[in-house]
């Protein structure tokens, strides 16, 4: 597994990519209600803006900035 570092400065934001192992799959457009499901509980939890998010049949670009109250 990679190891990622993350800077834990206020304002900051992230970009990141997360592929599909089968890159022939189309599931995240197939099942996008439950990938939107999953993020609102995530953003529940761990408060974030979603400045970018593009979503393909196999992979995902996202560009997010976490909220300051959970920085500080």
């Amino acid at each position: 597994m990679s190891r990622y570092r993350c800077a834990q400065m206020p304002g900051a934001t992230y970009f990141f990519t997360v592929n599909l192992l089968n890159r022939r799959s189309d599931l995240l457009v197939r099942h996008v209600d439950l990938l939107r499901e999953t993020v609102r509980a995530t953003r529940s939890r761990h408060p974030f803006h979603i400045d970018v998010w593009i979503v393909l049949p196999n992979h995902m670009h996202c560009v997010w900035t976490p909220s300051m109250a959970k920085l500080v």
